[in-house]
């Protein structure tokens, strides 16, 4: 062992740190070299020194504080490369192995490197999460399907619907646009849930009387209401429709038109029942005087049958 070694082994001896191994390797080199004692002699005294005088505690504000800048600082550094950050992370891999058994540091270095290179490759392969697009100008011409239909507080509707990506609209009822994705959630939506909120929202709108004509083109959220009653497969939807098109039954002939198709042929007796209940008011009719005969002899269903002859009773006592 020559002076340079012996100066590093006597530090580690002071602190109690010196392998075993390399204790007879100090003592054997202090015998012969004056220098190397002289210097592990005054080591020792000071450490003697040292221990006359005690330790004191430091601050806790200051230790607090000390943290809280050493915190700072390290995230004030720079982020550095994928090849430093490697080499940095060799290097104390390197280190760890002089003073720890070979089977521990081969242990830590390969759990680190496989935690490093599993959480880089999770990160690239994550999926990119796009958020809801909140749009304010949108038309039916490029909308596919209508995924979902909410009511908000604060009278806002909100409807999901599907173009290439899945979008979103929020507003008021009296908003043009959300009224024509309503009505194209009544024939193009993803479930019957979507179908008949739908429905539902733009049968209110009737109810009340808000923008409910029917336009020049046909279209219109009555037109809507129309084409659910005489096509839509759900009988909840077809009831909803129902209920929107009830103010009109006595002004407008095709409503009343729609309304005795669905008394003479719909599957469901709810809604033949809903049909009859709607009539009653203008049963002075021919047309609807005709069908509530056929029904009052020809429905399977004995209750319509039924409601239907009470219905020409009371209109021929009125008469």
């Amino acid at each position: 062992m020559d002076c340079d070694g012996a100066r590093d082994s006597i530090i580690l001896a002071a602190y109690g740190e010196l392998p075993d191994q390399d204790a007879i390797g100090l003592e054997q080199h202090l015998a012969v070299c004056e220098a190397c004692l002289e210097e592990l002699e005054t080591l020792r005294q000071m450490d003697e020194m040292t221990r006359l005088y005690p330790m004191s505690d430091p601050d806790p504000n200051l230790l607090a504080q000390s943290r809280m800048r050493l915190d700072e600082a390290l995230d004030a550094m720079p982020q550095h490369g994928f090849l430093t950050r490697m080499t940095a992370n060799a290097m104390a891999w390197l280190g760890h192995i002089q003073g720890a058994p070979a089977l521990a540091t081969l242990l830590v270095g390969v759990g680190f490197l496989g935690g490093n290179f599993t959480y880089r490759y999770q990160v690239a392969h994550a999926p990119i999460k796009r958020p809801p697009l909140i749009l304010t100008n949108v038309t039916g011409g490029g909308i596919s399907t209508i995924s979902d239909v909410k009511q908000l507080p604060g009278d806002l509707v909100q409807v999901s619907y599907n173009r290439v990506v899945p979008e979103m609209a929020q507003g008021t009822l009296d908003d043009p646009q959300i009224r024509q994705l309503l009505m194209v959630g009544t024939h193009d939506a993803t479930t019957n849930v979507v179908r008949v909120s739908s429905v539902e929202l733009l049968a209110d709108e009737c109810k009340v009387g808000h923008e409910c004509r029917v336009e020049a083109d046909g279209s219109g959220i009555r037109a809507a209401l129309l084409t659910s009653l005489r096509t839509d497969k759900s009988p909840g939807v077809r009831l909803k429709a129902l209920e929107g098109l009830q103010p009109y039954v006595a002004q407008d002939d095709k409503v009343r038109d729609a309304v005795l198709q669905a008394l003479l042929s719909d599957s469901n007796a709810g809604v033949r029942t809903r049909a009859i209940s709607m009539l009653e008011p203008v049963d002075s009719d021919m047309s609807v005087r005709q069908a509530l005969r056929t029904v009052s002899t020809r429905d399977d269903n004995p209750y319509i049958r039924t409601v239907s002859t009470q219905v020409l009773a009371g209109a021929s006592t009125l008469q």
